[in-house]
């Protein structure tokens, strides 16, 4: 286990309505002028706006809107957004939905707080933002666990990057498993996706050798499996889907990466494609990573041994490890098949492979878990993929 400093700044509110008796204790701490930021309708059909209207007005606040926040945010909607705080003198942005709304407003967050442009600060000077605005999220789509972290995934489309940044932590979270009742099935599913990818990127990280932070990893992935197959066997039930809620922060407050260096080379190839395609996320993410083990296993046997045998039960008698390995990727994309989720980019409606090349080339490539990938090794997993 390597060395770290842990430190945890987002209270949690966790349970069905918690909303309300979050908001009541937490709106009380910040100023007038509210920015409620959300994406499409769905939390006005769902009854959610109006839930967290009543609570806003209730409290007095001044109530300004930023809506129509997209799947994979843009960095035209962040300045979008930081114009209309900075224009209203906003005291607190309050994210409704899931991570890409959330995503969007820890960015917002930071750049109101700085006269320089954000991007050119984080990718041109390399420095991280020192102060953001306060803000707090409500969760409607579980998955991303952006809830619980300062990091956010940002699509600028005039340099064709997707890509982490840096803004806000939010003050507090609410999670009401109650709320993902509200958004369609299949997001639910590639949501929780998103969450044993999480788990996995951590897992598979540095050191390889397993201690307590793998060993509570192994637990939130058996869950997340668990969970999504009682989810989809019975889409109402709440319990599963409270679970899948939790497992989703687990998998990102830093509980997993303490003394874990992540890889998340899988997610650094979905991001830059989804700057060139647009694809959905955790549909993105199920479809690379079988591929992209079946170019990892050998360089890291013993670890994908025990990943076959702790997570998936694979019986090790007779096997050598480079066979539980194998084995144990193989169960992963038997898993992906079983819960409905693509296993090609043409199944996904990525009927064009011409940007595989492309993408490639401008992916962030990480250290790697065991096996640092070329360029064009990526570019072959994209092929693969398709």
């Amino acid at each position: 286990m390597k060395d770290f400093v842990f430190s945890y700044p987002t209270k949690v509110y966790f349970g069905v309505g918690a909303a309300k008796g979050a908001l009541e204790t937490e709106l009380d701490k910040v100023g007038k002028n509210v920015m409620l930021a959300y994406g499409g309708g769905s939390v006005k059909k769902s009854g959610i706006y109006d839930e967290l209207m009543e609570v806003l007005h209730k409290k007095g606040k001044t109530v300004y809107e930023f809506s129509g926040i997209m799947s994979n945010p843009t960095y035209a909607k962040v300045q979008e957004g930081a114009a209309i705080a900075k224009n209203n003198a906003v005291d607190f942005i309050l994210a409704v939905g899931g991570g890409s709304v959330i995503d969007c407003c820890k960015v917002v967050a930071a750049q109101v707080k700085t006269e320089e442009d954000i991007w050119k600060l984080e990718f041109v000077d390399r420095k991280l933002p020192t102060d953001a605005l306060p803000m707090g999220a409500v969760v409607t789509v579980s998955g991303t666990g952006s809830e619980m972290n300062s990091g956010a995934v940002i699509t600028n489309e005039e340099l064709k990057l997707k890509v982490g940044m840096l803004g806000a932590y939010n003050t507090f979270a609410v999670l009401d498993p109650s709320y993902t009742l509200t958004v369609p099935f299949k997001q639910v599913i590639s949501g929780a996706f998103d969450t044993l990818s999480h788990c996995m990127e951590t897992y598979f990280g540095s050191p390889l050798e397993s201690f307590i932070s793998d060993e509570i990893n192994e637990a939130v992935i058996k869950n997340t499996i668990k969970n999504i197959r009682a989810t989809i066997a019975d889409p109402q039930d709440i319990v599963p889907r409270s679970e899948l809620m939790w497992t989703s922060a687990m998998a990102e407050n830093g509980i997993l990466k303490i003394g874990k260096v992540t890889d998340f080379q899988a997610h650094q190839i979905e991001h830059q494609l989804g700057a060139y395609t647009d694809c959905n996320h955790g549909q993105g993410l199920a479809v690379i990573h079988p591929v992209l083990y079946r170019h990892l296993y050998t360089s890291a046997p013993a670890k994908f041994a025990r990943f076959a045998t702790e997570v998936w039960g694979v019986d090790s008698n007779g096997k050598t490890e480079e066979q539980l390995a194998a084995e144990g990727v193989e169960r992963l994309a038997d898993f992906i098949k079983e819960i409905g989720l693509p296993t090609t980019f043409r199944e996904m409606g990525i009927t064009d492979n011409s940007c595989f090349k492309a993408v490639a080339d401008s992916c962030n490539i990480t250290a790697g878990c065991c096996k640092q990938l070329t360029r064009e090794e990526i570019l072959d997993i994209l092929n693969e993929c398709y």
